[in-house]
């Protein structure tokens, strides 16, 4: 560009010095500088191309100005021949980059002397003035507060981002940018993309990216923000001008500069997650980004699945190896709840981890054999954790063989694998181990995803015991501390629902299949599930809803995944199948449970607790000699059973096996029905105490027992339905429950049963119905019926 003279103006401005970077106005202050005077203007722009007119024309200014414009790109003679102006006393204004580049530059400075002024960012008013000159447009207040953060405050930033929208630079302002990045030395410009990336990185990252040094990077940070591309005072970029500098990147060289970023970050040892956050903020899906990624995804697999998920989705999109995000993402996805199958083809490396979450897996679909395999497959904590599978399944030696490998294990797995031995002899005798187990896991949680949680098999097994309050205790616990996840928060309120339906609380067990949680996904916890729909059934005298229950009953029975420690939600299932007549699912179950018991050397409680099971299914029945057999059975038990409830189940079987040969022992019987309820078994005390009542001859021992049921038996799930029906087409709210069960095929006897009334006072009832409905034949009885039962379901 060369210089030029003779411009005049009207006045002269005071400022000697005037310092900005690029973009900020310098020239526009010297174009107003040399406006405001009526001297003499020589104005001096860089290049220079004759320096000996520039000394001519220095000699020959006399009182007149000189205004200098990007004095830092002016040569050592060209500002050698400005310092001797300036000694002679001619009067310059210089305007240059805030860094002064040379000893010549502030020799220049010293010779000229004066005010500096230093040219500011624009704040929102400044801005709002400026776009109504350079476009007459106005603007609100809010659109210079966009603009003054999109552009720095640099006018000419301001300018160019005017009426452009994110993602869209100006073309006037990329070519600019480009402009500027190939005159800079190629490191710097390295730095300036990399910058442009927008990421909080600390310096040696930045200087590794950059393929620069500790010293160099501050020197290249000066001239980018010389450049006008930095925020005042920052290493950060400005907005609109890193979107400038990317948006003409080939493909090739963002993903260079991605790769440089990742590759720095990583031989930093910067924190992983910080730096995934920072590689994913920038797209920066390369290579050298999927070892960050699956690194953030195995940090967090455990404390937060969802986003370890999502670290491992960016791996594989950043070129990973699926095999080597397999084992983490299915990790992730079991504590989630999500459907996954055991990984497979994964590296040696990850061999023991695979084996630890299948066994988990196989442990959540229930099928402890297959679990307790995958386990013994993999470290020695593997082993420990197969432990309690390999009791519930009987297998004794092994298990004990697999609780010693791993001395060195977490307190809490040890505990866990000392308690599943413990429940080998006695449900009641391995609680309290449990609860160190479960209490040890929480302080210090396993960095692997468990089979079951101490807490949940604590609960099933003081369950068993009758010992609810433990239960109850150690699965609020669960609750609180989140332990396991979603998938077994599912399980620990199915757990919890089942406990308290044993004990005679109905409410949660009702909330649940109403809706109150999310549908299980594990063949495991189908089981309790499955267990609680009939239960409540069962317990509701609904034969319909019974049947109804046997569509989520029998998938179950069918798969044979259950094992000791399920035995009471097995007892639900198989009495259930007894009720409903489908025999055929009953059989193997009560020999597999046999063999268990028989594998761990018939140990008292177990004996007990399965040979209740049996007799369950012959009242069911009314298989008077099979309740004979059970009793006896259990009977092989009671010498040396120690547990609240299984001494209660003794009591009761031989009891039971009376009553069900119609002896019937008015006193003995309502004292079995308090240790059964005693024990947490309220329905099971009613119900013995009804089918006393309803098969003994004698009518004030009849009322005695039947009152006595009706004190043990939670009226909730029996009555709620039929209140809604009473009235209902002339009928008593007792006559539409007979009406009911009627339709549903149930005999006098089992009517009674469940209503605890005699098989008589069923007739009875039968009788009225006809009577009222005006029925003369079976067929006409059950078409009215089908019709009055029909409007009571109006009226639900």
């Amino acid at each position: 560009m060369g210089h030029h003279a003779c411009v005049t103006g009207a006045s002269e401005d005071g400022a000697a010095v005037i310092v900005g970077v690029d973009g900020a106005g310098r020239s526009y202050r010297l174009d107003r500088i040399g406006a405001s005077t009526t001297r003499t203007v020589l104005r001096v722009n860089p290049p220079v191309l004759d320096t000996d007119q520039l000394a001519d024309d220095l000699a020959a200014v006399g009182d007149g100005l000189v205004l200098v414009d990007d004095a830092h790109r002016l040569t050592p003679t060209e500002l050698s021949l400005l310092t001797a102006a300036a000694r002679r006393g001619v009067s310059l204004v210089v305007a240059r980059r805030p860094t002064i580049a040379s000893p010549a530059h502030a020799e220049l400075e010293e010779a000229v002397g004066g005010r500096v002024e230093r040219l500011e960012p624009l704040d929102a008013d400044a801005v709002v003035a400026l776009i109504l000159a350079r476009t007459g447009r106005t603007i609100d207040a809010d659109a210079a507060a966009e603009l003054v953060a999109a552009s720095g405050g640099l006018p000419a930033v301001v300018v160019a981002a005017a009426g452009t929208s994110p993602g869209s630079p100006d073309p006037g302002l990329v070519a600019r940018v480009h402009r500027r990045l190939g005159r800079l030395e190629p490191r710097a410009a390295a730095l300036a993309r990399v910058l442009a990336l927008r990421l909080d990185l600390p310096d040696a990252v930045l200087a590794a990216a950059s393929d620069l040094d500790g010293t160099s990077l501050g020197a290249a940070v000066r001239e980018l923000t010389d450049e006008g591309l930095l925020l005042p005072g920052t290493e950060t970029m400005i907005p609109a001008v890193a979107e400038a500098v990317l948006h003409d990147l080939a493909p090739a060289e963002r993903r260079r500069g991605h790769e440089a970023v990742a590759r720095a970050l990583v031989a930093s040892g910067s924190d992983v997650l910080q730096a995934a956050a920072q590689l994913r903020a920038a797209r920066a899906f390369v290579p050298a980004s999927a070892s960050v990624f699956v690194a953030a995804g195995d940090r967090l697999r455990f404390d937060d699945p969802s986003a370890a998920v999502g670290w491992y989705d960016d791996a594989v999109e950043a070129g990973a190896d699926p095999s080597l995000v397999t084992v983490g993402r299915t990790e992730a996805s079991v504590l989630l709840g999500l459907p996954v199958d055991a990984p497979f083809g994964v590296p040696a490396e990850h061999a023991s981890r695979a084996a630890l979450v299948a066994g988990a897996i196989e442990a959540y679909h229930g099928r402890s054999d297959r679990a307790a395999q995958a386990l013994l497959g993999a470290d020695p904590v593997g082993a420990l954790l197969a432990v309690p599978s390999l009791v519930a399944l009987g297998d004794l030696d092994r298990a004990r063989t697999a609780a010693g490998a791993a001395a060195d294990a977490p307190v809490g797995l040890r505990r866990l694998a000392e308690a599943a031995l413990a429940a080998a002899g006695d449900p009641a005798a391995c609680v309290p181990l449990f609860i160190e187990a479960a209490e040890s896991l929480e302080r210090t949680p396993a960095a692997l995803v468990l089979p079951d949680t101490a807490h949940g098999l604590a609960a099933l097994l003081a369950g068993v015991s009758g010992d609810t309050a433990s239960a109850e205790y150690l699965l609020a616990r669960a609750e609180r501390a989140g332990v396991g996840g979603r998938a077994y928060a599912v399980r620990h309120e199915l757990l919890l629902a089942w406990v308290r339906l044993r004990a005679g609380r109905y409410d949660t067990a009702a909330a649940l299949l109403a809706g109150g949680a999310p549908a299980p996904a594990g063949g495991r916890d189908r089981l309790l599930a499955a267990a609680l729909a009939a239960g409540l059934a069962r317990r509701g005298g609904d034969i319909a809803t019974l049947r109804d229950a046997w569509q989520g009953v029998e998938p179950v029975l069918a798969r044979q995944a259950f094992d000791l420690f399920t035995v009471e939600a097995v007892e639900e299932l198989v009495v259930a199948a007894t009720r409903l007549r489908h025999h055929g699912r009953v059989t193997p179950v009560l020999e597999t449970l046999d063999g268990i018991v028989d594998r761990l050397g018939r140990p008292a409680a177990w004996v007990v607790v399965v040979g209740w099971v049996r007799l369950q299914v012959a009242i069911a029945g009314e298989d008077a000699a099979a309740a004979a057999d059970a009793a006896g059975r259990i009977a092989d038990g009671c010498r040396t059973v120690s547990g609240a409830r299984q001494r209660a189940q003794c009591a009761a079987a031989h009891e039971w096996a009376r009553v069900l040969a119609g002896e019937v022992d008015p006193e003995a019987a309502t004292a079995v029905a308090g240790q059964l309820a005693a024990a947490d078994l309220p329905w099971e005390g009613s119900r013995l105490a009804g089918q006393a009542a309803i098969r003994t001859t004698d009518a004030a021992t009849a009322r005695r027992l039947l009152e006595r049921a009706r004190e043990l038996s939670s009226a909730e799930v029996v009555t709620d339905k039929a209140k809604a029906e009473a009235s209902v087409g002339g009928l008593s709210e007792r006559e539409v429950e007979v009406a009911r069960m009627v339709l549903a095929g149930g005999t006098y006897r089992e009517i009674g049963a469940r209503l605890f009334i005699s098989p008589k006072t069923v007739e009875h009832h039968i009788a009225r119905i006809r009577t009222k409905v005006g029925a003369t034949t079976r067929a006409e009885f059950v078409a009215a019926l089908r019709s009055v039962l029909g409007d009571a379901d109006l009226h639900e």
